[in-house]
């Protein structure tokens, strides 16, 4: 079994605020998870998704340095 922790600065962030921070609509967020280009939702129950704000935050990081914008 693998253990993960969140670290200090780290905490679970559901959808609407993912969707909000990205800037994208729910059906690309998940395309772009299908296609391995976005972090993986964590399940946190039954019916429940998260995902890493930390790894939500290096994702939108890249996508600036990518770009070479700010």
């Amino acid at each position: 079994m693998q253990q993960v922790l969140a670290g200090e600065g780290d905490r679970l962030i559901r959808l609407p605020e993912v969707l909000r921070l990205t800037g994208m609509c729910r059906s690309a967020l998940y395309d772009q998870m299908a296609r391995g280009q976005f972090p993986r939702s964590i399940k946190i129950g039954q019916r429940a998704a998260s995902w890493s704000a930390r790894a939500v935050r290096e994702w939108i990081a890249r996508r600036v340095d990518e770009s070479g914008s700010l």
